[in-house]
Order: structure tokens, then C-alpha cells, then sequence
């Protein structure tokens, strides 16, 4: 018993924070859904919030309820995600709207800015306004739950953390990425067909999901939209999805698909050409048909790229790219990506590469400092609520980490930062970031709580200055 008790979570031993010391900041930014709760719901919607952005430790609704003082039980918070009838694809669309709104001032800023640059270039002719780029980035993470046999929509998934198969939910998730500032979409749930036809669901491969993300997507006025996805998603009928959009697509892609090269005529290849396995062209390649290019998260450290226009069976005319760390290293060490913009120079393909990254960093933040894969819910219903309002949390870091970084970080934040990783593995290239006040996702959580902390202690102080007692309080 002695055991147990040493092992109770922190956050028990720590005293709830009042509803009432919220920062304007905060106030503002969950009143801005008020409409689109009833008054009991919004209740439990501020509970949450407030809990998943102050709570010192864990995310199942426990911890939720002990995270913030009030009445609330966890029967009720229960109820609010499993039975309550509010619509959790209208509090995304409400939060992709808001971020828009937002964003769209400095989409128009970068837009003049980029004008004006092509007028400096001397060339003829009126050349309409360019448009700035936003990413539409997809990707699935497992969620292990090996005690959730009986929740909805659990099934074995493939887990990297794991590298094996594991009981839990598939999470299918676009995060759309402009100008350093990123949005999640609507969270999806992969179910296995043996699961969907057991729920009475239809079934939808991730490949379906992530088409039907890409057809429903409105991007903001004046940008143009490139999906960036791995190899899993690299598929003509995803790609034909993306092009009929008008959207550039630049995915991961395997190993063992087959493209096209040029050869000598001969009886076998007619026409000059012949079709050859990924690997093996790489393999064939000598050492001057790479170059070499910097990595976009550390300029000081460089790759070997190699890029060819070409076709690949069973999908479009595309450019190739092939990454290597050295070129002594065996083929299976080697990279390979395809895309369909046409122009674009070896640096500006690892560009894209580098920026598919940020939904790995999204997935890995999430689950450390909102723990959306913490849930104890059994509704499919409830477990996408539960989501829905991780990524209100996760909106609101960032536009907190966005201040931070255009305000800078205080000398105790700055002790926080983490350094940037000496080594870093080809398929994990980071976003570059060459500005001095880089501010992370954690950072931001910890500087609101660093706010509210303060808020608490001035109530405190002045509840006991005003002599109010101890159990009132």
C-alpha cells in the first residue's frame, strides 16, 4: 500500500486553479466559441481548455477534473464528450475560420513584399501578383491503448514508437502550415474494415480519409497549395486528387517502384527507354550525378542530392529525388521522394521534404504536452471530441509561441531552449529556422502557465489581505 501511495500523480497534491484567474488573453480566446456551445456546455468547454493548458500532469478526465476547481464531476465531463449534442466539426471549421482571419493580413504583406521583389528583376511585360505557398500536410500516428479492447473504432495499428503492431486507435490528421504558423484540421479515425463492419460504419482506407481531407480543404484568399504526405500516401489516385485541386504534391515513395530511363535501342527497348527499380537506378548512378545541398535545419551540415524528371508506373510524370547522407553509404540508407513540381531545384525539393516534418513535431508535441493519446473514453464520438479540443489547445500555444518569438524569450525561457540536434537522420529534416527567438510549443505552455501561476497567487493574496477564510477560499 506504502508503494501505491508514493506513486500517486502530482497533480493530486497540487490545488486546483479557480475558473476565475484566467488571463484576458485566454478569456478572449475561449469566448470566441461561446456561440457554438449551450451556457453548461461552454462551461465544460472552458473546464477542459483551462485543464489541458494548466495541468501539471496527465489528460484522462481525472486529471482533467482535479486540474481546475468547480463542481464538475467526472461523470459530467463523461457525458459532455460522449452524450452533450454539440458539433465538433463546426468548433474546427470555427477554428480553421479564426486562424484565417488571422493569418491573412501577413499572407497580403508577403504577397506585396514578393511583388515588389519581381519588380526589381528586369523583365518585360505586367506579372500578376504571386501567391504565397501553404502546406497541406497529412500523416496518420497510433495511439496504444493495450487495456481499450472494448472502446470504439480500436484495432491493431502498425506503431513506430513500438515498431510493431499494437491494440489502439489510428489517427488520420492534416495540419496546414503557412508563413511559420500552423492549424490543425478535422481529426479522423482510421477503422479496420473487420472493425467498421462490427460498428456498422463504412469502411474507408487512409487512403480514401486523406482524399476526402484533400477535396474538402479551402485554403486561405491569395495562397497556392502544396500537400505533403509519405510514402504510405503515394498513390495515383491521391495524386490525381491533389492535381485536380490545383494543388502541387511532393510525397515520400518506395524503394521498389519503377520508373523510367533512358537506353540504348535495341530490340528489347524500342523506343529507348527501358523501366527500372528505384534502388537499383540509384545504385547505378556514379557519385557526379549528386550534389550537394544543405540541410534546411542546420545550413552547416550538408547532403548529397540527386533529382530527374521522369515517370513512375502507376503515376504521373513527377521529378525524382534521392537523398544521401554520404555516398559511400549502402543504398538501403538512401531517401527517395517524388513531387510534381517540375521546376524545382534540388534545395527547393529538400525544402519540401523539410516541411512535411512539422506533423511529426505536431504528433510528438501534442501527445507530451496535451496528451492525445492519454483518453479514457469508449465513444468514437467522444474520443474525436476529446481530439477536437487538443487542437483548440494546441491553436492557442500557437499563438502564443508566435508572440514569443516576434516579443523574444525572457532569460529563464531562453535556459529552456533546447539546442539544435547535431545529428539529424535524412527522413527527419526539420523546418529551417535561422531566426535568433525561436520559440517552441512547450515553451508557450509554460509561459501561459508561468502567467496563470501569478494570476492564482495575486487571488490568493488577496483573498487573505481581505482576511476571507481558509474554506471559503
Amino acid at each position: 500500500m506504502v508503494q501505491k501511495k508514493n506513486t500517486i500523480d502530482v497533480q493530486e497534491d497540487l490545488m486546483p486553479h479557480p475558473i476565475i484567474c484566467q488571463d484576458e488573453q485566454l478569456r478572449h480566446y475561449l469566448q470566441s466559441f461561446q456561440a457554438l456551445f449551450s451556457r453548461p456546455q461552454f462551461e465544460h468547454f472552458v473546464t477542459v481548455l483551462t485543464a489541458l493548458l494548466l495541468g501539471e500532469k496527465g489528460h484522462t478526465l481525472s486529471h482533467l477534473k482535479r486540474s481546475v476547481a468547480g463542481k464538475k464531476s467526472v461523470s459530467s465531463l463523461s457525458r459532455f464528450f460522449s452524450e452533450a449534442p454539440w458539433d465538433y466539426p463546426l468548433i474546427i471549421q470555427s477554428n480553421f475560420h479564426r486562424f484565417c482571419r488571422e493569418i491573412q493580413p501577413k499572407i497580403e504583406k508577403k504577397r506585396q513584399e514578393m511583388g515588389e521583389e519581381r519588380k526589381k528583376q528586369k523583365r518585360h511585360g505586367k506579372r500578376p501578383i504571386p501567391f504565397v505557398t501553404g502546406y497541406l500536410i497529412g500523416d496518420d500516428s497510433t495511439m496504444s491503448k493495450p487495456k481499450g479492447v472494448k472502446m470504439q473504432g480500436i484495432g491493431k495499428h502498425h506503431s513506430t514508437t513500438y515498431n510493431k503492431r499494437v491494440t489502439g486507435h489510428s489517427l488520420v490528421q492534416c495540419l496546414y502550415t503557412v508563413l511559420d504558423r500552423s492549424c490543425p484540421l478535422e481529426p479522423v479515425i482510421y477503422r479496420q474494415k473487420k472493425t467498421a463492419e462490427k460498428e456498422g460504419v463504412p469502411f474507408l482506407s487512409k487512403i480514401d480519409l486523406m482524399i476526402q481531407q484533400i477535396q474538402n480543404f479551402t485554403p486561405p484568399s491569395g495562397t497556392e497549395t502544396h500537400v505533403l504526405l509519405d510514402s504510405w500516401y503515394n498513390g495515383k489516385k491521391l495524386w490525381k486528387a491533389a492535381l485536380e485541386r490545383g494543388f502541387k504534391i511532393t510525397t515520400g515513395i518506395r524503394r521498389n517502384r519503377w520508373l523510367r530511363v533512358s537506353c540504348e535501342i535495341t530490340p528489347t527497348t524500342p523506343k529507348g527507354w527501358k523501366w527500372q527499380r528505384l534502388d537499383e537506378y540509384a545504385d547505378s548512378l556514379p557519385k557526379n550525378a549528386y550534389q550537394q545541398c544543405f540541410l534546411p535545419r542546420n545550413p552547416k551540415k550538408k547532403v548529397w542530392v540527386h533529382v530527374v524528371e521522369t515517370h513512375v508506373r502507376r503515376l504521373y510524370r513527377c521529378k525524382i529525388i534521392i537523398v544521401r547522407k554520404n555516398l559511400d553509404d549502402p543504398i538501403s540508407a538512401a531517401r527517395f521522394w517524388v513531387t510534381s513540381e517540375l521546376d524545382a531545384d534540388a534545395q527547393t525539393c529538400l525544402e519540401y521534404i523539410s516541411i512535411r516534418w512539422e506533423i511529426e513535431t505536431f504528433f510528438e508535441d501534442t501527445k507530451e504536452l496535451l496528451g492525445i493519446d492519454q483518453y479514457q473514453v469508449m465513444t468514437a464520438t467522444a474520443l474525436l471530441r476529446y481530439w477536437t479540443l487538443c487542437w483548440i489547445a494546441f491553436s492557442f500555444l500557437e499563438h502564443v509561441r508566435e508572440e514569443l518569438k516576434r516579443n523574444g524569450l525572457s532569460e529563464e525561457q531562453r535556459n529552456h531552449q533546447m539546442e539544435m540536434e547535431e545529428e539529424c537522420e535524412i527522413d527527419k529534416i526539420g523546418h529551417e529556422n535561422q531566426e535568433k527567438s525561436h520559440a517552441t510549443l512547450g515553451q508557450a505552455k509554460r509561459h501561459v502557465q508561468e502567467i496563470h501561476q501569478e494570476l492564482f497567487l495575486e487571488w490568493v493574496y488577496h483573498h487573505a489581505f481581505s482576511g476571507t477564510p481558509v474554506k471559503d477560499l
